[in-house]
């Protein structure tokens, strides 16, 4: 019986002990608190990737709103827009013909006006210079002015006046197609002149105006044969 007790013992393992409610427990049990602390730190943790894009985009939106933008993005209130000039053309250009001296000199013929002649070396239409006599080199202004009363219609004085660069004289006549500008520089015995039609006549759709400038050299011719001044041409250099 004892053999038996013995080899029972031997072959089976003892079984723990009970347990007691005064023996203390040697399993560490977690206390309740932990697990929610453990359980809390877990979501915090898969969250912050969350909470930190947001963040991110937050911070991105704002720095683009303030953030100063191109000045070719908004266009300033004082900025004015480039002015759009119209296209220039050969009629457009024919309007508004400048008269008076230019740099101390009669001006040439503009390209666009056919109905000119001036003694401007620039002039497509030129003229020789006419020479004042020494007799009339006195008064050379006012025999001038009494020629082309005498020999133009409905004469309209507009300059007479004296310059740095001699005695200048303007004059308003009836013309071909509207009104004509009569210019005179009187420089010592030399007289400089343009004979210059104000209104240029087009057809369409053609771009060249109509006219030639022998209408103005006739006039001219007229004046100084008034005059009895000499005028150089090129039909008597031949």
């Amino acid at each position: 019986m004892s053999l038996g007790l013995s080899l029972s013992t031997c072959l089976i393992p003892p079984f723990p002990p009970a347990f007691s409610k005064h023996t203390p427990s040697r399993i560490a049990h977690s206390p309740p608190h932990s697990a929610t602390l453990t359980a809390g730190l877990h979501n915090s943790s898969s969250k912050k990737p969350l909470i930190w894009s947001n963040i991110l985009s937050i911070a991105f939106a704002v720095t683009t709103l303030t953030s100063p933008l191109p000045s070719s993005a908004i266009p300033s209130l004082n900025s004015q827009a480039p002015s759009l000039l119209p296209p220039t053309t050969p009629f457009s250009q024919s309007k508004d013909l400048p008269t008076g001296l230019e740099n101390g000199k009669i001006r040439p013929c503009p390209s666009t006006n056919p109905g000119c002649v001036s003694t401007n070396p620039k002039s497509s239409s030129f003229a020789f210079p006419w020479m004042i006599p020494e007799t009339s080199s006195q008064n050379a202004i006012e025999q001038l002015q009494q020629a082309i009363m005498e020999t133009q219609k409905n004469v309209k004085i507009q300059v007479i006046e004296d310059r740095p660069d001699g005695q200048y004289l303007q004059a308003e006549v009836d013309g071909g197609f509207g009104r004509d500008v009569l210019e005179f520089l009187v420089k010592g015995d030399v007289v400089a002149y343009r004979s210059m039609a104000t209104k240029v006549t087009y057809v369409y759709p053609f771009t060249t105006a109509l006219g030639d400038s022998k209408g103005q050299e006739e006039r001219m011719q007229k004046i100084v044969d008034q005059l009895g001044w000499y005028a150089p041409r090129f039909d008597s250099m031949d």
